[in-house]
């Protein structure tokens, strides 16, 4: 299945969304593009230290990075009321391309024969960590581990562990896969689903 529109998708999510936090920390256009740049290709770098890839295969995605950048130069050009706007449907594009990554992933640790803890792990590094990145750059607490974004990295293991134990690969099963699960992390965001809870 060709996956390149899905990883156009999640880069306009991520792009975005790094983009957004910079602003909404007062960051200069550096801090802009780095923290948009860190989003969109963070999970993506982690993935591959974690399974023992070449890092700088990040370079070899000259498109998606053009893409990136157009991205985060319109956000920062953006009025505020259609940045209001923008922030809508980006909890949709932002579930698609969390979903269509961490299966990317989970297809790819399984295809160079890591154990299912690897490629649910992998998936998770992949879908989340570029946020994760984006967060701790901003002086922020992880969106994956924030209880007001329900299953966040809960769904992206699901999804990993379900290819892992010999979902099949064919392009309709993916993407019926990947239907799934936008359908559940919708669902989450709607009626709030999250993991049990306990401070001290």
């Amino acid at each position: 299945m060709e996956w390149d529109w899905l990883n156009i998708i999640g880069i306009l999510a991520f792009a975005s969304s790094g983009a957004l936090v910079a602003m909404e920390e007062g960051y200069d256009l550096l801090g802009v593009l780095f923290l948009g740049f860190s989003t969109s290709f963070g999970g993506g770098i982690l993935r591959n230290i974690l399974l023992g890839q070449p890092v700088a295969a990040v370079w070899s995605q000259g498109s998606l990075v053009g893409v990136a950048l157009c991205v985060i130069l319109t956000v920062f050009c953006l009025p505020r009321a259609a940045i209001a706007r923008w922030q809508r449907p980006a909890v949709l594009l932002d579930a698609i391309g969390l979903g269509a990554f961490a299966i990317q992933a989970a297809l790819l640790a399984k295809g160079l024969g890591f154990p299912l803890a690897a490629v649910m792990v992998s998936a998770l590094l992949t879908g989340a960590g570029g946020g994760i990145i984006r967060d701790l750059l901003a002086h922020r607490k992880p969106m994956v581990f924030q209880q007001e974004q329900p299953l966040y990295g809960v769904l992206a293991l699901a999804a990993a562990a379900v290819i892992g134990l010999g979902w099949p690969q064919s392009p309709f099963a993916l993407a019926a896969l990947l239907i799934v699960f936008v359908a559940l992390r919708m669902a989450s965001e709607v009626w709030r689903w999250h993991l049990p809870r306990r401070s001290i």
